[in-house]
């Protein structure tokens, strides 16, 4: 099974992407991970048509197959060993590449959404785009962690 993990535009905090370096390491232990970061896009008049610009990069790299994650605050929320179950679920299922993705500061697009096969909430609360990004890379390696029943995630 192959993970990638897409966001829009660069991690500016040093620390952020020192975190995020530990965790894209450990998560080569348990799968094919990589981490793909896509250029901002120029920012359109509004909102909605800077979304929509960001749908079209996104969509022009999405193969039909792939299966899409979309985290959103819309989304569902899980405990860590849900999730980790869900985790366990595509590894059965063998998707060949499961994409999780964080939208562009305006959030996604409607028709991102549409094409999203599972949309994921991390909180309630309201985190920068670029704090989540190391949140979220913590919370799949733990799942990989609780499914292999190893010390890192503590019931």
């Amino acid at each position: 099974m192959k993970i990638e993990f897409w966001y829009i535009g660069k991690t500016n905090e040093k620390y952020l992407n020192q975190g995020m370096a530990i965790f894209e390491k450990r998560l080569g232990h348990y799968c094919k991970f990589s981490t793909i970061c896509l250029k901002d896009v120029k920012p359109g008049q509004n909102a909605e048509q800077t979304k929509q610009r960001e749908y079209d990069l996104i969509n022009s790299k999405l193969s039909t197959s792939d299966y899409l994650i979309l985290l959103d605050e819309i989304g569902e929320m899980y405990t860590s060993q849900k999730f980790s179950k869900v985790i366990e679920k595509l590894q059965l299922n063998s998707s060949k590449k499961i994409i999780f993705l964080v939208a562009g500061a305006f959030g996604a697009h409607k028709l991102l959404q549409k094409r999203a096969d599972k949309m994921l909430s991390l909180s309630q609360m309201t985190f920068s785009h670029q704090m989540i990004r190391l949140f979220f890379l913590e919370q799949l390696y733990r799942a990989f962690t609780i499914i292999r029943n190893e010390k890192y995630h503590n019931v």
